[in-house]
């Protein structure tokens, strides 16, 4: 094989034919654990760059993420799921002779949804508002909080102290 045409995967240490777009900067072969592994080193280095250590850090960030949201609405919410598209008919559903279904697990089920309340809360705020970063939903939360004491006449000295 031709030296120039050909190179040593960094990661099987195989030797493969570069593509041709590609030759003298081909390091990794197209197998899927060594595309991984391409992948991994491309982000190590990105990383390792002093401008890029704090990129996904900060207050900083969080603002310009949310001015990138705000440049790009309706962004990712009109995709269709893989789900939508449907493959087959759906049957026709059968007939069962009558049954007493007995709900053996419906405390079971209420305490477990309870015990999952603050993420059901969370997630309905990002529902409502459309918001999925913390600082916008903490924002959501004391509002929503100012506005049930108000409503229940409270204040919040009246209530358990308890961080938002």
């Amino acid at each position: 094989m031709n030296s120039t045409t050909t190179f040593k995967c960094l990661n099987c240490n195989e030797e493969h034919r570069c593509e041709p777009r590609k030759r003298g900067r081909q390091r990794y072969c197209s197998k899927p654990d060594c595309r991984r592994a391409s992948k991994a080193a491309s982000q190590r280095q990105w990383l390792n760059r002093p401008e890029n250590q704090n990129y996904f850090r900060g207050s900083d960030n969080c603002e310009r993420v949310r001015q990138w949201r705000l440049a790009h609405p309706g962004y990712k919410r009109n995709k269709m799921s893989a789900s939508s598209g449907v493959l087959q008919e759906i049957p026709n559903p059968q007939i069962i002779g009558n049954e007493l279904i007995v709900p053996s697990d419906a405390a079971n089920m209420l305490q477990d949804l309870c015990i999952a309340q603050p993420a059901v809360i969370v997630g309905l705020m990002s529902i409502i508002t459309g918001h999925v970063l913390q600082d916008d939903l903490l924002a959501t939360a004391r509002l929503f909080e100012r506005r049930g004491l108000d409503i229940l006449h409270r204040t919040p000295e009246m209530c358990d102290p308890r961080p938002l």
